[in-house]
């Protein structure tokens, strides 16, 4: 199980190198949300073949359980055996509590073995899925500056000699409009002052 997981391994890592060496002019963050993608998918196939490793594991565990119960029969069995003196009896059951013997042994150093590659495995599962949070706290990071970079652009480009003209000739053109508006204002006030002013002299010149 481990030489498969150290395969896998090493098989993503080479996939990633790949990936990187073909995207290294293209744009960082679809490479890195491309990146990510397989991570995660990676780290999903990792942690079935880590939930299958705990099945065996626990598989394992019933296998000593019943042999360790057959085990205690036959040596019950055994005891029964040798106060009834049947030879063939006698033999069975030893043969079987010597085979039992064995298996018991075997399982223990089986899930001691698997126990530990499973903790290991689990150990470096967490670490995958840290390295994807890491990864997308730094997608999150590149995107900002990606943003900061296209709203300079896009500012610079606004803020350009051509455009400060423009803007200049508007700011102008502005306030020669305002100007005119105020000049015709001033004379609509001045005939309605000099109408006002006639109005008033015709009443003074009507006879009274």
């Amino acid at each position: 199980m481990r030489n498969l997981f150290t395969k896998f391994k090493y098989s993503i890592q080479a996939d990633l190198h790949d990936m990187f060496d073909k995207k290294v002019d293209k744009n960082p963050i679809k490479m890195l949300n491309h990146y990510i993608r397989e991570a995660e998918k990676q780290t999903e196939e990792t942690g079935k073949l880590l939930a299958r490793q705990a099945q065996l594991k626990k598989e394992l565990e019933v296998q000593l359980s019943q042999t360790i119960e057959m085990l205690e029969k036959r040596e019950k069995q055994l005891l029964l055996a040798q106060s009834t003196e049947e030879a063939e009896l006698i033999a069975f059951a030893q043969e079987e509590i010597t085979a039992y013997t064995a298996r018991k042994h075997a399982l223990l150093s089986s899930i001691d073995a698997a126990n530990t590659e499973y903790f290991a495995l689990e150990r470096k599962f967490e670490t995958m899925k840290h390295k994807i949070k890491d990864m997308k706290v730094r997608q999150l990071q590149l995107m900002g500056k990606e943003n900061v970079v296209r709203a300079n652009h896009q500012m610079d480009k606004v803020l350009t000699s051509d455009n400060a003209d423009n803007f200049d000739e508007l700011s102008t053109y502005i306030d020669e409009l305002s100007q005119n508006i105020e000049r015709k204002y001033e004379v609509t006030s001045f005939e309605a002052r000099l109408a006002q002013l006639e109005k008033e002299q015709k009443l003074i010149e009507q006879p009274k």
